[in-house]
């Protein structure tokens, strides 16, 4: 079976000649969860806005389920309705409530109905934990419910690839089980999945395999266990040892 998500040396260059990713070669099979992990500024959210046409490659190429999305001749509408996206912020629509957050993209992107969009937004919005709250505005909800509302949107529009930029960076730590939660959820319906995180224990439950970035190169790739309990480069095993370690002051054991 081809791969859902096929990268071949694929490098973004920045003015400057600064590279925020440099010859990344890497697949993502269907229905696997793969965590990118890595310092600030190491690329990983560049490799993640790659993969949807945020970012232009200035090498490479990147293939989504046969879609080419490199070339000149993209079509990236296209391309976004079957990849979703969930970033850090939420980019929720302010003056919008929940449900419409929902419907708004269903009916200008995917051309459906405003009864077929509202429908699948409210099973998705109850799907989310959020059914009765579809009234509600993004300033009447805490984090973790504009994130599952994100989650959602981005569902509503029947992706093949999920991205997620460190959803739970921007939460108060008792938000980030509820948004993990539907994460877990979607990987166990078979989602393929791309995701951004130091969250280890979902790293650790979820996903089938890591990578680690470094100054945007992979430099160590392998199932997500062993990365992160058995890193074989010392930069990787450097930077596990930093986010393990304990508050007490005591560093994780190496299994």
């Amino acid at each position: 079976m081809e791969p859902m998500v096929e990268m071949r040396g694929v490098s973004r260059r920045f003015p400057g000649g600064h590279y925020g990713v440099r010859g990344v070669t890497l697949d993502v099979q269907r229905g696997e969860t793969l965590v990118i992990m890595g310092p600030s500024g190491s690329g990983k959210s560049t490799l993640l806005r790659c993969v949807n046409g945020l970012e232009t490659l200035d090498e490479g190429e990147i293939i989504i389920d046969g879609m080419h999305v490199n070339h000149l001749t993209t079509n990236w509408n296209k391309v976004r309705e079957e990849v979703g996206m969930v970033f850090q912020g939420f980019h929720l629509f302010p003056n919008r409530t929940a449900l419409d957050n929902l419907v708004l993209p269903q009916v200008v992107v995917r051309r459906r109905p405003p009864s077929e969009a509202k429908a699948t937004a409210l099973r998705l919005l109850d799907r989310v934990g959020l059914g009765g709250k579809e009234s509600r505005y993004p300033a009447q909800l805490s984090g973790g419910e504009k994130q599952r509302v994100a989650i959602a949107r981005s569902l509503a529009m029947s992706p093949k690839v999920m991205l997620f930029d460190e959803p739970t960076s921007a939460l108060d730590p008792e938000m980030i089980p509820e948004v993990l939660d539907v994460m877990r959820s979607l990987a166990r319906e078979g989602m393929t999945m791309l995701v951004v995180t130091h969250e280890i224990g979902f790293a650790r439950e979820v996903a089938q395999r890591a990578v680690f970035l470094d100054a945007g190169v992979l430099v160590e790739a392998g199932l997500a266990r062993d990365l992160i309990d058995r890193p074989e480069t010392s930069r990787c095993r450097a930077f596990m040892q930093r986010i393990l370690r304990r508050p007490e002051g005591g560093i994780a054991a190496w299994t």
